[in-house]
């Protein structure tokens, strides 16, 4: 029989999805369904002085209009970024001051509209800048990396470096803008909490919601079946699923809450702006001395979320003397969240662009600078890394992408009034595991069911966990069945973080394994209720050793720029990355594409237009807020070295979910730089940064 892990295989869903089967957070069949809808608060800072719900209550089939004065009451302490309708403060504009609920969507969008809200209005501040006072130091940066780290003496390697760069990098707010937005229905049975929620991990949903309510986790069961793309906005509850669950106990039946496109920017999280010195110290050729990050972002008033923007230079590249750090401010905005490679997307376009800067001061080649940077050994720790193939992918990448013919004098290709231009980046990403359970049965007939609650966000992870129960069970794949995306199934950490497939893989693994050994040690057929087995990996991933783990990549593009109107045209995008073992290589190409694109959309689209006066983005939708769309995506190919690493996890399988974004955009904009000889630090590469001089 042909091993099923490493060959292509359509998703299991596929067909479900195609034809509309696939039910979504908002699609699950319910008895006398209402539905909400919010009412965002239009100030920025302040509080709400007082509520008018009487033209709203007026409108025929509304239910009820709730608000902090009325709203079920929450426990405190639990979550502040959901603890929304408890009190009239308003710490952000689109902050949910008021839920109409009605017997149809349009009764409930119409009553939303007649709500009148009068407010005690505060002023706000909400400019990111270099220069802002309240800057200061978090104890870590998220999820719990430390804020600063120093090895060396940066300042001493700096100033006695041959050649010195001391460059500043912008990067806008992005949002997550996944195809479905944060949409959930519940209900109450019994007591008992059910909800449908489109979330990237059902069991911390679950858990926030029992402690919020008042309820053991027992009571609670959340269901993500399928979840229309998350890019980390769905990590943990969020407020439509609180406020749903509330909405849902006041009027005693089941309730629908999705949010609008315009309401899914800001209050769900979003990647925050940031500004990066970057100061690069090296010898004359090109090897690195002396590396500074020094990053800035801001958080809310609400909850203080640090991104980890200068992680990412903390283990790339080799260098005796490092220096990191991280300062927040707070402001009257929403709260900034997890975003596709949190840090390393935004990190990596600084350091990677100051690379590019630095090869071109040391008259190196770009790819070749960056393999003379390249080191075994963890410049943070010390430790040596479980595996590290980036100079395999960056010497792959550049033979599939024909770097070496490239005459690196910028402006020295054209046609016409088009100038040509290349570029590359390297990338990198962690590699987590985190501990997961999962189940596995043989049933009487002779086939086999596997349980585990992970979440497949559009990844094709149900089918790769699939597939590694076939192998590991030995069985004809028509009679292995998989169950995912439900809090009553065997406990698995959330979708994010390049984990999932990682920590869930070895769970399944396990389960099958054992089930196998008492199938061989048990005489006679399978009894009639089958044999059933349950494992944990919690011991195995506790007893890992602390190492440095990381998947790798080379990213590269050709762009060509229009030297009259500054238009830019990217050509092709080529990635090579070193991701672990490969389960399914159609899903997996996919999952890097998808990245490379965004990363496409990051450079030369996408920015969160802010409007200081009204504390609010003007782009908050899909006209005004660009994301790449067909025609703006060349061909983008996706490649990887063999990189099997199983100093990770057993079947030696690494995330990809997110390095495929990392690097993406600093080769672009690199790309344009090779064009134009034209540096742009700040995001998006946009005409009017291009006609200069």
């Amino acid at each position: 029989m042909s091993a099923a892990v490493g060959r292509r295989h359509t998703r299991l869903e596929a067909y479900d999805k195609v034809t509309g089967a696939a039910r979504y957070a908002t699609e699950y069949p319910a008895d006398g369904v209402a539905y909400a809808w919010l009412v965002p608060a239009t100030i920025a800072r302040g509080t709400v002085a007082e509520v008018d719900t009487t033209a709203a209550l007026a409108v025929d089939g509304v239910l009820a209009v709730l608000h902090h004065g009325n709203a079920p009451r929450l426990v405190p302490g639990v979550d502040a970024e959901v603890f929304r309708l408890q009190d009239p403060s308003v710490h952000f504009r689109g902050q949910a001051v008021a839920l109409v609920v009605a017997q149809t969507s349009e009764a409930a969008r119409e009553a939303a509209g007649l709500v009148r809200l009068r407010y005690d209005v505060q002023p706000h501040h909400t400019r990111l800048t270099a220069g802002d006072d309240g800057f200061y130091r978090p104890d870590h940066v998220n999820p719990s990396y430390p804020t600063d780290v120093l090895t060396g003496d940066f300042d001493a390697g700096f100033d006695a470096a041959e050649v010195r760069l001391d460059l500043t990098y912008r990067t806008p707010s992005y949002h997550n803008s996944p195809m479905e937005p944060h949409a959930s229905t519940a209900q109450w049975r019994d007591g008992c909490l059910v909800v449908h929620d489109s979330s990237q991990g059902s069991g911390p949903v679950r858990d926030v919601l029992a402690r919020l309510f008042g309820l053991p986790p027992e009571s609670v069961r959340t269901i993500s079946r399928h979840v229309g793309g998350g890019f980390g906005g769905k990590l943990y509850v969020k407020v439509q699923t609180v406020l749903a669950a509330m909405a849902a106990r006041h009027v005693d039946r089941p309730v629908r809450l999705a949010l609008t496109r315009q309401q899914t920017f800001g209050p769900v999280g979003y990647r925050t702006p940031t500004i990066q010195r970057i100061r690069l110290g090296a010898d004359r050729d090109g090897r690195l001395v002396a590396v500074g990050h020094d990053a800035l972002s801001q958080t809310s008033q609400v909850t203080e979320f640090a991104e980890q923007t200068a992680v990412y230079t903390r283990h790339m590249y080799a260098a005796p003397h490092l220096r990191s750090t991280h300062r927040v401010t707070r402001l009257d905005v929403p709260t900034p969240f997890w975003m596709r490679a949190p840090g390393f997307t935004p990190g990596s376009f600084a350091l990677e662009s100051a690379l590019d800067e630095l090869a071109s001061a040391c008259r190196v080649d770009p790819v070749e600078l960056r393999l003379r940077n390249d080191t075994p050994i963890d410049p943070t720790s010390g430790q040596p890394f479980t595996s590290r193939n980036l100079a395999a992918c960056l010497t792959d990448g550049a033979r599939r992408f024909d770097w070496a013919p490239r005459d690196p004098t910028p402006r020295a290709r054209r046609s016409g009034r088009w100038l040509f231009g290349t570029g590359v980046a390297g990338c990198t990403y962690p590699a987590r595991v985190r501990p997961a359970a999962a189940s596995a049965a043989a049933l009487p007939d002779g086939s086999f069911e596997v349980r585990i609650n992970a979440t497949d966000i559009g990844t094709g992870a149900r089918t790769a966990l699939w597939q590694v129960a076939v192998d590991a069970l030995g069985a004809p794949p028509d009679q292995v069945r998989i169950e995912v995306g439900d809090s009553a199934l065997p406990a698995a950490d959330v979708a994010g973080g390049s984990m999932g497939l990682t920590s869930w893989s070895w769970a399944v693994l396990r389960a099958c394994e054992r089930l196998c050994d008492r199938l061989g040690a048990a005489s006679g057929p399978v009894p009639a209720g089958g044999l059933l087995v349950e494992v944990s990996t919690d011991e195995e991933v506790a007893a890992q050793p602390t190492l440095p783990r990381f998947a790798y990549g080379a990213q590269f593009a050709e762009v060509r720029v229009d030297q009259e109107t500054g238009e830019v045209r990217v050509l092709r995008q080529l990635g090579v990355f070193a991701v672990g073992r490969v389960v399914n290589p159609s899903t997996l190409r996919s999952q890097l594409i998808g990245g490379m694109t965004m990363g496409l959309s990051m450079a030369l689209h996408e920015v969160g237009a802010f409007d200081h006066r009204y504390g609010t983005w003007a782009n908050h939708d899909l006209a005004g807020y660009h994301v790449s769309s067909n025609a703006d995506v060349p061909a983008v190919r996706a490649y990887w070295v063999p990189d099997a690493d199983v100093a990770v996890n057993p079947l030696g399988i690494k995330g990809a979910g997110e390095i495929g974004i990392v690097g993406a955009a600093a080769a672009i904009a690199n790309a344009v730089h090779h064009a134009t000889g034209v540096r742009v630090r700040e995001l998006p590469v946009t005409l009017d940064k291009l006609l200069v001089g």
